[in-house]
């Protein structure tokens, strides 16, 4: 019994949901006498008899400054700003869209760049840690061999670690 009381009640919501969308319908008769819906005004040149059922619109409000007062061009009320068309708000979502899309794709490579500098900072202390622990450090050359690296390369790569660790261990 639950069950289908819910979906009786999910049938009532939908029905309150489309009945709110059919308010803001145009109704008239166009030429041929057929009558139209839509949500969009008629076409120009529509006769007013024709048209049967318009949305509700609200009137602006006009402000009547008594005579006494002497209104300026500039503090003269202002008629409203007409809503923005449907095309208008869609382009508006998709340029939101776009925006979060980019500050999205921005913050995901700012993440990337960082876990990239924290790799790079881990190597650069372990290469570091190798360099200055004493021990005896090879390098494999053209041919492939392995040979010692003496104490100019050492001290070399030393700098190069440590200039790394500079740079990227912010």
């Amino acid at each position: 019994m639950p069950r289908k009381a819910f979906r009786q009640a999910l049938l009532v919501l939908l029905c309150l949901a489309a009945a709110g969308a059919a308010q803001a319908q145009w109704k008239w008769r166009d030429a041929k006498g057929n009558v139209q819906y839509s949500d969009m005004p008629p076409p120009p040149g529509t006769p007013d008899k024709d048209i049967l059922l318009r949305p509700y619109v609200a009137k602006p409000t006009i402000v009547v400054a008594p005579p006494s007062t002497q209104a300026s061009a500039a503090s003269a009320p202002r008629p409203p700003a007409s809503a923005p068309t449907k095309a208008e708000q869609e382009a508006a979502a998709r340029q939101k869209k776009d925006q979060d899309g980019e500050t999205a794709k921005q913050k995901e490579e700012e993440r990337r760049v960082a876990a990239q500098r924290r790799e790079n900072c881990a190597r650069a202390q372990a290469n570091l840690r190798d360099l200055q622990s004493g021990t005896r450090l090879t390098r494999t050359n053209e041919k492939g061999e392995r040979v010692f690296m003496d104490e100019a390369q050492i001290s070399a790569e030393v700098s190069r670690a440590r200039d790394t660790i500079t740079s990227e261990c912010k």
